[in-house]
């Protein structure tokens, strides 16, 4: 494609920015178009256009005014988080099945075959058979949360949608983003990025759940890079027929956590973590795999992750702390 114009949903979020930051700083696109339930902010752009739209995507008039014929590529990023959405089942249905299905299916009429990128999650695929079995996109998924079933729908749909060509579909799983900047989200992750970031600017966290259990993480940087790519893989590479990728990530302990952040920010950093556990968030974290065979991955060209210890280093330059 000679010229891209491309939209971003959920764009107010820090991977929506953080992606569009990357998109001006390529200068590949002629127009950049960012919405959210709130105004998103703009990066500054000399050579890119970047409009910003505040609405929801439930409205048809919305809908109307932002999936237009000239789109070239979608980021469908939006999304009611894991612990929201097993908090309010009624709302994840409504912004993670509805609004993605009322996207895809202006898109397909609007502008038949255009690329979309869709953020999913590996809690779809709820507990691992046995401890440390490492999944692959072959294994069935069965969710152990609504956040996790709801986006398994929607992979469904953007799967049929390629296959019968009404879009042309990539579906991420994201492992958890580690460090998120800015506040608490609805998310039953959000503490493994509190446990940093409150810490390092001099703040209380607390810490809900056993620090033995483990995640699979990555970097923002990383992720930014994998969506990029995304973008730019050939229809042709998903052989197949599944659209389905699980992004490259590092399995770590809340104790291995727990022991960077001491080494970054020191024991007083430390001691501002409180432990209190959290039976309904420790249950929607112990659903979640920890351990992936991510060979597809590697195969078309996703980038693996650093170390915890370069993540750190790498959020402490991007985005500071109360303390630099």
């Amino acid at each position: 494609m000679s010229q891209m114009n491309i939209l971003i949903t959920g764009a107010g979020g820090f991977i929506g920015q953080a992606l569009a930051a990357a998109l001006v700083r390529e200068a590949k696109a002629a127009s950049i178009t960012l919405t959210d339930v709130v105004e998103p902010a703009a990066p500054k752009s000399l050579r890119t256009t970047v409009r910003c739209v505040q609405g929801d995507l439930a409205s048809q008039e919305l809908c109307d005014s932002l999936l237009t014929k000239d789109l070239t590529h979608v980021f469908l990023l939006h999304g009611i988080m894991s612990g929201a959405a097993e908090a309010d089942l009624d709302l994840g249905i409504k912004v993670n099945m509805d609004a993605t299905r009322k996207v895809l299916d202006n898109l397909r009429t609007v502008t038949p075959g255009v690329r979309i990128i869709f953020t999913s999650t590996t809690a779809v695929y709820g507990p691992p058979p046995m401890p440390g079995f490492p999944l692959t996109e072959a294994n069935a998924p069965c969710p152990g949360s609504s956040y996790g079933a709801q986006k398994l729908i929607s992979e469904t749909l953007l799967n049929d949608y390629s296959r019968r060509g009404l879009i042309d579909g990539r579906i991420v799983r994201l492992p958890t983003v580690l460090v998120r900047p800015g506040k608490p989200t609805g998310a039953a992750s959000s503490f493994a990025s509190g446990i940093f970031r409150e810490p390092l600017n001099g703040q209380k966290s607390v810490l809900p759940v056993s620090k033995d259990l483990s995640l699979w993480i990555c970097s923002p940087r990383t992720i930014v890079q994998n969506l990029l790519h995304a973008r730019d893989i050939p229809t042709e590479a998903y052989q197949g027929g599944s659209r389905v990728v699980n992004l490259p990530g590092v399995t770590v302990t809340i104790k291995e956590m727990l022991e960077a952040l001491k080494a970054i920010g020191g024991q007083e950093a430390l001691e501002l973590i409180e432990e209190r556990r959290d039976a309904p968030t420790e249950r929607i974290v112990k659903s979640w795999p920890t351990t992936f065979d991510t060979l597809k991955g590697k195969q078309l060209g996703f980038a693996e992750d650093g170390t915890l210890a370069q993540t750190l280093k790498d959020y402490i330059e991007d985005y500071g702390t109360d303390k630099t």
